[in-house]
C-alpha cells in the first residue's frame, strides 16, 4: 500500500504532458497518455484493494505522510493520505469508472477540436478527485474540492465557441462557489474551536469539547452541508447541474454522474462525527435529499433532451443518498453511491453513443425506432434504466435503494420513506418514458451504431456491474461509519421490498401505457390547461432559475448600474474638479496687457481696504 500516492501521481503526469503539448500531439498519442495514465491509476487502486483485503492494515487504516505543506505559528498542515474502507470505496469508483469513461471518450471525442486539451482537463480532474478522497485533513480535501470545481468549469465550457456553453460553465462555477464559501466558513469554525483540520483528530476532539446540539458545532455542520449541497446539486443550489450538460457527453458521465456530484455525500460521510453532534442539521440533510429527489423526478418527467433527463435523474439519486445520510443509513448511502456510479455512467455513455449515432441529435422525440439499429446502446439503456428504476432482484440499484428505504422506515422517518417511494415511482416512469420514446415507435432519423473496443468494452463492463453482480461488491465500511439502525430486517423488510418492487413495476407499466403506441392519452393530458401549466413549470425545473434571477441577479445588476456612477467616487472627484476650475479661471486672467494688470492691482487694493474697513 506504499504505492498509494501513485493513484494521483499518474493522472497528474498525464495532465502535465497534455498541458505542455499545446495541442501538438496526435490523437493516438493523446489517447494513450490520457487513457493510460488513468488506467495505471486504476491498476494501482486494484493492487491496493487486493492488499487491503488480503493483509488489512492495523485498525483498518493506512496513512501515508508525503511532506509538510504549511507550518505557520500554531497552524501545521501536511500532505498526508488516509486510506480506510470509505476512501477505498470512493477510490475504486473514481479510478475504475473513471478509466472506463476515459476509454469511451477516446472513441467519442475523435475528430473534435481540442482532443488533447480534453484529456488534460479530465486527467486533472481525476488527480483532484483522488486528492479529495485520500486527503487526511480538511485543507487538502478542500484543495481537491476546488480542483474538481475548476475542472468542472473547464469541461462544461469545453466547446467555448458557443456562448451558451460558456454561460453554463460560469453558472456552475458561481453556484458551486456559494457552497464552497460556506464550506470554508465551516473549516474556519472547526479550526478555531478545535485547533486542527486533521479529520481523524476532529472526529476525536469534537465529542470531547461539544455537547450534542452545541451552537458552534451546529454552525460548522450547517456550513459543511452548504458545501455539500453546492457540489452535489441539491436544494437550494441544484440549478447548475442540468445546464452542465453543455459539456461533452463523457464529461457528463465522469463529473456530473459518477464522481464529482457524489463529493458532497462523501464529505458528510467522512465528517459524520460532526453531524452526529448536530442532530438538527443531520435531520435537515435528510429533508433536503427527500425534497430534491421528488422535485427532480417531476422535472425529469417532461424533459425532451436525453442528457437533461439523465441530469435530473442524477439530482434525484443524489437526493436518495442525502436522505440515507439524514436517517443515519451511512452504509446504504455509500452503497448507493457505488451502484449509482455504475448504472448512471452506463446511461450517460450509452446516451453519448445514441447522440453520436443520430448525428448529435439530443431530442428524444426526434429519435424513435433505434432498438434495431443500436442494439448495444439499447441493451445498455434497458439494463441501466432498470437499475435506475430499481427493478427487483436482478439490478444493482434495487439492493442499494431498497436498503435506503428500509433504513428510513426503521429509523421512524415516515415522511422521508414516502418521499423515497414517490421518487421510486417517478424514476421508473421517466426512465422508461425515455426508453420507449427514443428506442421504440417509428424511426425519425438515420442512425449508425458505434463500434470498436473503446466503444464496446466500457458499455459491456458497466452493463455487468449494473446487474445484481454490482450489488455483490460490498463496500468495506465496517468500523469506519456508525452502525445503521435497520440491519435486523425481518418480515417488515421483506414487505417493504415487495412494495417498492411493485411500485417500480407499476411505473414501468404506466410508462408503457402512456408512451408506447400513439400516445393519445398523454398528448391529451399535456394539451389540457392544467397539463400545459404543469409541463411548463416542471420543464423549467419548478422555476428556481427565474426566482434566483429576480431575487439575486437583477438586484445585483441594478447595483452595478447604480455604482457605475459611484456617488462616493464622485464626491472624492469634486476636489480635483474644483482645482481644475480654479486653475482655468485664473489662467484666463493672464492676458499680457499692462492696463489689465494695473486695474487688477487697484481692484485688489480696493477690495482689501473694504475688508479692513468693514
Amino acid at each position: 500500500m506504499n504505492l498509494l500516492f501513485l493513484t494521483f501521481v499518474f493522472p497528474l503526469i498525464g495532465y502535465v504532458l497534455m498541458a505542455f503539448s499545446r495541442g501538438r500531439t496526435s490523437e493516438n498519442l493523446a489517447a494513450i497518455i490520457g487513457v493510460g495514465s488513468v488506467g495505471l491509476s486504476a491498476l494501482t487502486t486494484a493492487w491496493i484493494i487486493w492488499q487491503f483485503n488480503v493483509a488489512p492494515p492495523e485498525g483498518g487504516v493506512f496513512t501515508q505522510h508525503l511532506w509538510q505543506w504549511l507550518d505557520v505559528a500554531d497552524f501545521s498542515v501536511a500532505v498526508g493520505l488516509h486510506l480506510d474502507g470509505l476512501a477505498l470505496t470512493m477510490l475504486g469508483v473514481v479510478t475504475g469508472v473513471g478509466f472506463l469513461i476515459h476509454l469511451f471518450a477516446s472513441w467519442y471525442m475523435r475528430g473534435e477540436e481540442g482532443y488533447s486539451r480534453f484529456f488534460a482537463y479530465t486527467n486533472l480532474f481525476i488527480f483532484s478527485m483522488v486528492l479529495l478522497v485520500l486527503g487526511d485533513n480538511l485543507l487538502l480535501l478542500y484543495f481537491g474540492w476546488e480542483g474538481v470545481g475548476v475542472c468542472s468549469y473547464l469541461l462544461i465550457g469545453f466547446y467555448y465557441k458557443e456562448r451558451k456553453n460558456g454561460n453554463a460553465a460560469l453558472k456552475a462555477f458561481v453556484v458551486t462557489r456559494v457552497g464552497d464559501v460556506l464550506m470554508a466558513f465551516g473549516l474556519f469554525i472547526l479550526f478555531v474551536q478545535l485547533g486542527t483540520l486533521n479529520i481523524q483528530e476532529l472526529l476525536t476532539l469534537a465529542p470531547q469539547k461539544f455537547a450534542s446540539g452545541d451552537l458552534w458545532i451546529s454552525l460548522a455542520a450547517l456550513a459543511l452541508l452548504g458545501g455539500a449541497v453546492g457540489k452535489s446539486a441539491q436544494l437550494p443550489l441544484q440549478t447548475w447541474l442540468a445546464d452542465a450538460m453543455a459539456g461533452p457527453t463523457p464529461v457528463s458521465a465522469l463529473i456530473h454522474a459518477a464522481t464529482m456530484v457524489t463529493a458532497g455525500v462523501y464529505l458528510i460521510a467522512r465528517t459524520h462525527g460532526i453531524f452526529l453532534l448536530a442532530p438538527e442539521v443531520l435531520e435537515l440533510v435528510g429533508i433536503v435529499g427527500g425534497v430534491t429527489l421528488v422535485l427532480a423526478g417531476f422535472a425529469a418527467l417532461v424533459q425532451t433532451d436525453i442528457k437533461r433527463i439523465l441530469a435530473y435523474s442524477t439530482m434525484s439519486q443524489i437526493g436518495y443518498m442525502f436522505l440515507a445520510l439524514g436517517v443515519g443509513a451511512w452504509d446504504a448511502a455509500i452503497f448507493h453511491l457505488m451502484t449509482h456510479a455504475f448504472f448512471k455512467a452506463l446511461l450517460f455513455l450509452a446516451s453519448g453513443s445514441v447522440i453520436n449515432a443520430c448525428h448529435h441529435e439530443q431530442n428524444i422525440f426526434k429519435m424513435g425506432g433505434l432498438w434495431k439499429k443500436l442494439p448495444l446502446a439499447y441493451v445498455s439503456f434497458i439494463v441501466g434504466g432498470s437499475a435506475l428504476a430499481a427493478l427487483p432482484l436482478i439490478t444493482a440499484g434495487f439492493y442499494s435503494k431498497d436498503e435506503i428505504l428500509w433504513e428510513a422506515f426503521a429509523s421512524g422517518h415516515g415522511g422521508l420513506l414516502y418521499a423515497g417511494l414517490a421518487g421510486a415511482f417517478l424514476t421508473s416512469l421517466y426512465t422508461f418514458r425515455l426508453i420507449f420514446i427514443a428506442f421504440h415507435g417509428d424511426a425519425k432519423t438515420d442512425a449508425h451504431a458505434g463500434s470498436g473496443l473503446a466503444h464496446n468494452l466500457p458499455l459491456i463492463v458497466l452493463i455487468i456491474l449494473s446487474t445484481f453482480v454490482g450489488a455483490l461488491i460490498v463496500p468495506p465500511l465496517a468500523g469506519v461509519l456508525p452502525e445503521s439502525v435497520g440491519h435486523a430486517g425481518g418480515a417488515a423488510k421483506h414487505s417493504l421490498e415487495i412494495a417498492s418492487g411493485a411500485i417500480a413495476l407499476a411505473g414501468i407499466v404506466l410508462a408503457a401505457m402512456l408512451f408506447l403506441g400513439k400516445r393519445s392519452l398523454v398528448t391529451a393530458l399535456a394539451q389540457s390547461a392544467p397539463g400545459r401549466l404543469l409541463s411548463a413549470w416542471w420543464f423549467a425545473a419548478w422555476g428556481f432559475d427565474w426566482l434566483y434571477d429576480k431575487v439575486f441577479v437583477q438586484p445585483y445588476l441594478l447595483m452595478c448600474r447604480l455604482l457605475g456612477r459611484d456617488p462616493v467616487d464622485a464626491s472624492f472627484g469634486l476636489v480635483p474638479r474644483l482645482a481644475r476650475g480654479g486653475h482655468g479661471s485664473l489662467s484666463r486672467s493672464q492676458t499680457g496687457q499692462l492696463r489689465w494688470y494695473a486695474l487688477s492691482i487697484v481692484g485688489g487694493a480696493v477690495l482689501l481696504l473694504g475688508v479692513v474697513l468693514l
